[in-house]
């Protein structure tokens, strides 16, 4: 059985908020705890105005900043196992397309060379490019299937309302701790080793 699996980037991969906090103290001051991120607006969370926020995203962003990033324990081992048993993995980002060299290259150095990593337009940023290989249109988008998905913002679950049948592994962070899920086929899971365990065993009984 050939699984599809959509994985989200941030927070799911990398432990990007955990480094946005330390980015928010060192530009502006907040000492806000990474298990005090209670929004997925950083903006919010770190009670930034306008300016400040276009100033964190800017550096966060930054291609060594990026680099730096911790990866999510177990998620390249579990990563690479699907691949090693044929399963098409895609990792479907909500990065704006500047970010998209040095995400890939972060992805190279964390021995992710063989999965293919998309950028979707999923929060209304700016400088998106389309028609290129690596940015997704919605249209395109919605033309895909997946049997999972690993996802940790409330915000993306819209875009797996065209897959009924879709099982989707909320990540537990802080930010979606008080969201309601869309529907049964929503699960919270802790760790890789637990979405490697509930996806191993749904091969089981296929």
């Amino acid at each position: 059985m050939t699984l599809k699996i959509y994985v989200d980037y941030d927070d799911c991969l990398c432990e990007t908020a955990r480094a946005f906090t330390g980015i928010a103290d060192r530009l502006f001051g907040r000492k806000i705890p990474y298990e005090k991120v209670r929004f997925f607006s950083l903006k919010d969370s770190f009670m930034l105005n306008d300016e400040q926020y276009e100033q964190l995203m800017i550096e966060g962003h930054r291609p060594e900043v990026l680099l730096s990033y911790e990866e999510t324990p177990g998620a390249s081992r579990v990563l690479n196992e699907w691949i090693d048993l044929g399963y098409d993995v895609r990792i479907i980002t909500g990065r704006p397309y500047s970010a998209y060299e040095a995400s890939r290259r972060w992805l190279d150095e964390h021995d992710l060379s063989r999965i293919d990593l998309f950028c979707l337009n999923k929060y209304g940023r700016d400088s998106f490019i389309k028609n290129s290989d690596f940015n997704l249109e919605l249209e395109d988008y919605y033309q895909m299937k997946f049997d999972y998905a690993v996802e940790d913002s409330p915000m993306a679950f819209r875009f797996f309302e065209h897959l009924p049948e879709l099982k989707v592994l909320v990540y537990d962070r802080p930010w979606n701790q008080e969201c309601s899920f869309p529907n049964s086929n929503y699960t919270r899971i802790s760790d890789w080793d637990r979405i490697r365990t509930i996806v191993m065993e749904q091969t089981k009984t296929s």
